[in-house]
């Protein structure tokens, strides 16, 4: 090829890179350590810690230790991590269900009505299993049955509250295009646009 031709030749140009969707901080550390606090917790007592006792007892405690450190966080903190910011009444969630059966659900950037629900369920689940669990450990309530059993069945349901949850957050992740067990490992989501709903725009 001639000199001339090689210096007219066209260069392709580089692609031009898309913008980068803004993130926002939504899940503080408090928020994230009790959710993988709980998650190891729950699965190393009702797997392989399920019948060792000295184990599943002090992994016991220390749920029920990030439970109501939680609770109590949910209570003062501010944005995502506060309950009032998004605990739904009967209304706002069957309006939410409704969506979800014609897939018009909104995307949220911090918990949906349905994974608010489920948190509260998780939540009281918890506390049950813990507070019957430390029962069991003491002489007034050594043996009684009606708490082993509530203690054995609360831990089965929270098993089946447990999956659900997965498979919830899966889907949602799909729906949304959004990977939101990578959002609690690093605290950061998509910010709102469009139709999104952020019920607690001042987190920080």
């Amino acid at each position: 090829m001639p000199k001339s031709a090689q210096a007219t030749a066209p260069v392709a140009a580089a692609p031009t890179p898309g913008p980068v969707p803004h993130r926002v901080r939504v899940w503080d550390p408090i928020v994230r350590i009790f959710h993988w606090t709980v998650a190891a917790g729950v699965i190393a007592n009702l797997t392989f810690l399920r019948h060792e006792e000295s184990p599943h007892i002090y992994v016991g405690y220390a749920v029920i230790a990030a439970l109501i450190i939680r609770l109590g966080w949910g209570l003062v903190a501010r944005g995502h991590a506060r309950f009032s910011s998004f605990v739904p009444g009967p209304r706002r969630l069957l309006d939410y269900f409704a969506a979800i059966l014609n897939k018009r659900e909104p995307r949220y950037v911090g918990h949906n009505p349905a994974g608010a629900a489920m948190i509260l369920l998780l939540l009281a689940l918890l506390a049950t299993v813990g507070t019957t669990g430390w029962m069991m450990g003491l002489d007034a309530f050594w043996g009684v049955g009606w708490v082993e059993t509530l203690h054995e069945v609360t831990a089965n349901i929270l098993i089946g509250a447990v999956a659900l949850h997965v498979i919830g957050a899966i889907v949602e992740s799909i729906r949304h295009r959004e990977n939101l067990p990578l959002a609690m490992i690093t605290g950061y989501k998509r910010a709102a646009e469009g139709t999104d709903i952020d019920n607690a725009p001042v987190a920080g």
